[in-house]
C-alpha cells in the first residue's frame, strides 16, 4: 500500500472519519478502557502492600500503556496536515498548529511520563504519578458531554470570574466582621483576619467543621447571616455552569441535525435558514435491535436518518448496512410509493424522522422552498430511474455493502425477531 492511502486510513480511524468505522470504534473503546486502566494502575500502585507485592508487574503495565500513547500521539501528528483547517497550512506548519492545540497538548502529557522515567531520578516518582492521572483528560476526547461541559465553563467564564469575585468578597466581609466581634472573646482562635477566613470558609460552604464557632450573640447573628447567604453563593456559579451546559447541548445537537439534513442531495440548493426549518420538522424516535423500521410493500412517506445506532437494507442479493449520520427514504418525500426492501435495526437505533405531510405543509407556506425542492426532486427522480426504488443511490454511498448471505437469510437469527415497529 502507497504511503497517502495508508496515511488516509490512519486517518480516518483515528480520527472517526470516512469509511473506518467499525475500526475506528474499537480504536476508540481501546483507547478509553486504556486510559481507565492507567489510572486504576496509577491509584493502586500507592498501595503498599500492592506495590510491595506487584510492583513489577504494574511498572510494566505502565510502560506498555505508556509505549502505546506515545505511538498515538505520533501517529496523531503524522496525520495532522489531513485536517480540513490545517490542509493550507502544509505539512510542517500544520503539525505546528496541531501540537498547540488543547486535544495535542493532552496527548502529549499522556505520553510524557514514558519520557520521563527514562530521565527523571527515582526521587521524582510524584511527578511520573501526577503525569499518569491527568490521563483521564483524555477522556474529553471521546466523550461529548464532557466536551460541552468544558465548552460551557469556557463560554461563561466571565460570568464564573465575576461569582467567584462576589463569594470571595462575601467571605473577607464576613470574616472581618466576626474578628471585630469576637477577637476579644477568642483572641487565639480568632487571632487575625487571616484566621478568621477560614472560618468564613467553612460556614459558607456550609460544611461547618466547629474548629471556630461564634460565642457572642451578635457573633451567631452573624453567623446565622452568613450560613443562609451560603446557599445562594454556592447556587450561583452553579446555576451559571447548569444553564450554559444545557445550552451548549441544545446547540450541538441542533448543529448534528442540520449537518445531517444539510446532507441529502433533495435539500442541497436550500439556504441554512431554510436547513434550519427542515430540521425543525424532525421526530425523535427510539427503536430497539431487531426491529422493523420499514417495511417492502408499505407506503414510503417518511424519510429516516439514523442519530445513533445502526440498521440494515437487503435489496436483491446485498446487504446494506447504515451507520450513524446515515439516512435512507429521501425519495420517499416525493414519491410516496411502496417500499422496495425492508429496513431493520441491527443495533438500537436514535431515529430522526421526516413524513411527507409535515414536509409538505412547509413547503405550502414558502413558495421558493416549494421551487427548490421540486426542481432538486425532478433531477432526483430523473437519476434514480434504475435505483432500489424509494432508495436512492446517493443514500446508500457512504453504506457498507456485503453479498447477502443465502443462509443467514433462510435462517434468520434470534435478534431479528424483534416486534415490527409501528409509525405513531
Amino acid at each position: 500500500m502507497s504511503q497517502v492511502p495508508f496515511k488516509k486510513l490512519l486517518y480516518d480511524v483515528l480520527e472517526d472519519t470516512g469509511q473506518q468505522r467499525f475500526a475506528a470504534r474499537i480504536v476508540r473503546h481501546f483507547l478509553i478502557a486504556l486510559i481507565v486502566a492507567n489510572l486504576f494502575f496509577a491509584i493502586i500502585e500507592t498501595v503498599p502492600e500492592i506495590r510491595d507485592t506487584q510492583g513489577g508487574l504494574l511498572t510494566r503495565l505502565q510502560m506498555l500503556s505508556g509505549f502505546i500513547f506515545v505511538l498515538e500521539y505520533i501517529a496523531r501528528l503524522y496525520v495532522a496536515d489531513l485536517h480540513p483547517p490545517l490542509r493550507k497550512y502544509g505539512p510542517f506548519w500544520a503539525r505546528v498548529r496541531y501540537g498547540v492545540h488543547p486535544d495535542a497538548i493532552i496527548d502529549f502529557l499522556a505520553a510524557l511520563p514514558l519520557l520521563l522515567i527514562f530521565f527523571l531520578p527515582n526521587t521524582a516518582v510524584t511527578v511520573v504519578v501526577i503525569l499518569r492521572l491527568l490521563r483521564f483528560l483524555k477522556l474529553a476526547r471521546y466523550s461529548p458531554a464532557l466536551r460541552s461541559l468544558l465548552t460551557a465553563i469556557g463560554s461563561e467564564r466571565h460570568a464564573l470570574i465575576g461569582s467567584t469575585v462576589i463569594i470571595c468578597g462575601v467571605i473577607l466581609l464576613s470574616a472581618t466582621l466576626l474578628y471585630l466581634v469576637e477577637h476579644d472573646d477568642q483572641p487565639e482562635a480568632l487571632a487575625s483576619i487571616p484566621r478568621a477566613i477560614w472560618w468564613a470558609v467553612t460556614t459558607i460552604t456550609t460544611v461547618g467543621y466547629g474548629d471556630v464557632v461564634p460565642v457572642t450573640d451578635l457573633g451567631r447573628l452573624i453567623a446565622g447571616f452568613v450560613m443562609l447567604l451560603g446557599y445562594g453563593l454556592i447556587a450561583l456559579p452553579v446555576g451559571i455552569i447548569a444553564s450554559a451546559f444545557a445550552r451548549e447541548i441544545h446547540s450541538r445537537d441542533f448543529v448534528v441535525t442540520w449537518s445531517m439534513v444539510a446532507r441529502v442531495p433533495l435539500f442541497e440548493d436550500l439556504s441554512a435558514a431554510e436547513i434550519a426549518e427542515v430540521s425543525k420538522l424532525l421526530e425523535a424516535q427510539r427503536v430497539r435491535a431487531g426491529t422493523v423500521i420499514a417495511e417492502k410493500g408499505e407506503m414510503a412517506d417518511k424519510m429516516y436518518f439514523i442519530a445513533e445506532g445502526a440498521a440494515e437494507i437487503r435489496v436483491l442479493d446485498k446487504v446494506i448496512y447504515l451507520d450513524d449520520g446515515d439516512f435512507f427514504g429521501e425519495l420517499a418525500l416525493i414519491q410516496q410509493r411502496p417500499r422496495a426492501a425492508t429496513v431493520r435495526a441491527v443495533r438500537d437505533c436514535e431515529l430522526l424522522v421526516l413524513s411527507a405531510q409535515a414536509l409538505q405543509k412547509l413547503m405550502d407556506d414558502n413558495a421558493n422552498l416549494t421551487h427548490k425542492i421540486l426542481k432538486e426532486a425532478e433531477i432526483r427522480i430523473a437519476a434514480n430511474l434504475q435505483s432500489f426504488g424509494d432508495l436512492a443511490e446517493s443514500e446508500l454511498a457512504l453504506a457498507d455493502i456485503s453479498p447477502l448471505d443465502e443462509e443467514a437469510d433462510a435462517v434468520e437469527p434470534d435478534l431479528f425477531k424483534g416486534p415490527k415497529h409501528k409509525d405513531s
